[in-house]
């Protein structure tokens, strides 16, 4: 027998765990190197899209009162009622007020009434004094006579007197219609033809019935914007100078408040795109944009902010409030304050182009 019949060829059975073991091998190398190549490439092509479910619908809100006191006369819209800018809420009766705005229009017109007398008056003092005038001339030159027959002895002593009484009470009188003259023309502002309108006095009393007429106009209370009415007071209740009567939430000017972390801000600037999705319409996805992002967290606004200057520490990744408009709300259904969200923003940015940078 010779060396090539002694060398035996392998059986099936000895191929077959050998073509099993190369397989592996090349699984166990190929497969893993596979994932990981594919899991470095989502990870770094994500990260372009930040969300968030801390994000609410928000509106404006205003607490409306009154600035008269007074009982409730009307209410003129229902709870929960949409209503335009302008439109009338509810009357509070104001009898007072117009009782004030008689009395205001009365004093007025005896402040017009005293005025006009006082320019009749003023007119009367002025015809006075010019007669005065003439009377002191009269007695002037009826004591120089009397002086001059008295030197001359034609005149008795008591003659003199008397034309010298004359002469200065009539002097007298001028200077007495003088200051009363004067008097009367302080009143009217040193112009005996003012209008009415440019006296203090009548300004004082056209005030008091421009402020009652206020009165009445403002105790009629009126939508500030366009919105839906809620939290209206009854008939009959005491409306409070000052104290809310009633709420408004505005239909017009929504908006997204998404709470960020600030870890999540790096790339997010105002104009990125954002997709939104509320709780309340499942399936129904809203476009929108960042419109702005805070300056300060919202720990900042609290009342009692956090010390973290104290030795009682532990870092806290805290929240920014993001602002965000709804671009399509007009056209989709009705979006109520307190709504929940998630959003999600297009940073543009992956992490490649991250890190890249």
């Amino acid at each position: 027998m010779n060396a090539e019949s002694k060398v035996s060829l392998p059986t099936e059975t000895e191929t077959v765990p050998q073509s099993r073991r190369a397989l592996r091998r090349i699984l166990m190398g190929v497969i893993p190197a596979v994932v990981l190549t594919v899991g470095a490439a989502v990870y770094l092509l994500g990260g372009r899209y930040v969300g968030t479910d801390n994000a609410y619908v928000k509106a404006d809100i205003a607490s409306v009162s009154p600035e008269v006191s007074g009982n409730i006369h009307q209410v003129l819209v229902a709870e929960n009622q949409l209503v335009k800018k302008g439109e009338p809420i509810l009357v509070i009766d104001d009898t007072n007020y117009r009782i004030a705005l008689v009395g205001a229009e009365a004093q007025l017109r005896n402040v017009v009434a005293g005025i006009e007398s006082d320019k009749a008056r003023y007119r009367q003092k002025e015809a006075s004094l010019a007669i005065m005038q003439s009377n002191v001339a009269f007695a002037e030159r009826e004591f120089k006579r009397q002086s001059t027959l008295a030197s001359s002895n034609f005149a008795s002593t008591a003659k003199l007197d008397e034309a010298q009484h004359a002469m200065q009470s009539a002097r007298q009188n001028i200077a007495l219609l003088k200051q009363e003259e004067a008097e009367i023309l302080a009143r009217l502002e040193g112009d005996p033809n003012i209008a009415p309108e440019k006296v203090p006095s009548y300004q004082q009393a056209y005030t008091a019935k421009l402020s009652a007429a206020t009165y009445i106009e403002r105790a009629t209370l009126h939508a500030p914007f366009d919105g839906v009415v809620s939290q209206l007071p009854k008939v009959g209740d005491f409306a409070r100078t000052a104290a809310p009567t009633f709420s408004i939430v505005s239909s017009s000017d929504v908006w997204i408040e998404a709470n960020f972390k600030e870890t999540d801000l790096t790339h997010m600037q105002t104009g990125q795109a954002v997709e939104i999705h509320i709780d309340t319409y499942p399936g129904r996805p809203f476009k929108g944009h960042v419109t702005s992002i805070s300056q300060a967290s919202g720990a900042e606004f609290s009342v009692l902010p956090a010390q973290n200057s104290t030795g009682n520490w532990i870092k806290v990744v805290q929240r920014i409030p993001v602002r965000i408009s709804v671009d399509d709300q007009h056209d989709g259904p009705p979006l109520r304050a307190g709504m929940s969200v998630t959003a999600d923003v297009d940073t543009g940015k992956n992490r490649l182009a991250q890190y890249s940078n």
